[in-house]
């Protein structure tokens, strides 16, 4: 595993984390956070003590925790107990502390949410435009994404039809579709915006966005068409479609001389929902 470190600071107190390009995902040092949580004099025994009563519990080894190499305070690295967000979150659930409170009720909303949601799915598109309110779109740039919700669905269901069931399979015929048409891998495209995390799509300007739903779109098409029996088959498609948007990226970048795949990202949002390429040069 790759990883690069970083320092996050909770109020005033660190928490070493650990990004894995790989898993795209980040890791946190468990001792760091009981350490926050519990103002414990020995964070080390509480964490020993804690995972040994969730084991008991039932909870599989995978469910708690993971172990990665991060700096300790004498500098070596050493092996650490860490865990990814949904990891932190179980383990939250069981620390009794007031500090943890937010974080239990915040989780107990989040489920309540969801399972509204499972309910009646309308509800899940308009929180999800409240979202993107919240974070400052405009209403164009936020009934352009929920058109490519849209799209990527009808895509996803169709390779589910064609028998592409795997999370990693998903992941493959996403990242060849993106780069017939971008000319980058999804992981390069988020690189080039400076992304770990965050969902591609909400850093892409209106041009970058159109681009992806044509892509997405022409070969779901082309998969009704053609009736793929295999995965190889569906990759081959996913590339045409791709490079049918890729053809246009070409023919627009030809006419605005400059490349329409761009380094914008969320935080630049008037250059991000004008599509306008020439303001990522200046």
């Amino acid at each position: 595993m790759s990883t690069k470190e970083a320092l996050q600071l909770f109020g005033e107190r660190k928490i070493r984390t650990a990004w894995s390009e790989e898993e795209e995902k980040w890791y946190f040092s468990i001792i760091d956070v009981v350490a926050v949580l519990t103002d414990s004099a020995d964070p080390k025994r509480y964490w020993s003590v804690l995972k040994v009563r969730l084991k008991n519990e039932g909870a599989e080894p995978t469910t708690i925790c993971s172990t990665l190499k991060m700096k300790a305070t004498d500098g070596k690295m050493r092996q650490t107990d860490v865990a990814d967000q949904q990891q932190l979150f179980r383990l939250i659930q069981s620390i009794p502390s007031p500090k943890a409170e937010p974080f239990k009720q915040w989780i107990a909303q989040v489920a309540s949410e969801r399972l509204d949601e499972i309910q009646d799915p309308e509800l899940a598109i308009l929180r999800g435009a409240d979202y993107y309110r919240a974070k400052g779109y405009s209403e164009g740039w936020i009934n352009q994404r929920l058109q490519s919700i849209r799209m990527r669905k009808e895509l996803t269901d169709e390779w589910k039809a064609r028998g592409i069931e795997k999370e990693k399979d998903y992941a493959i015929l996403t990242n060849e579709l993106t780069k017939a048409w971008s000319g980058l891998t999804v992981l390069e495209y988020k690189d080039l915006k400076g992304l770990k995390k965050e969902n591609l799509r909400d850093n892409m300007t209106d041009i970058e966005l159109v681009l992806n739903m044509l892509a997405e779109v022409s070969t779901k098409a082309i998969s009704q068409a053609k009736q793929p029996k295999t995965f190889n088959q569906s990759r081959n498609i996913a590339r045409e479609g791709g490079s049918i948007a890729g053809e246009a990226r070409e023919n627009i970048e030809k006419r605005v001389g400059t490349s329409v795949v761009t380094s914008l990202n969320a935080k630049d949002k008037p250059a991000l929902e004008t599509g306008t390429p020439e303001i990522d040069n200046q």
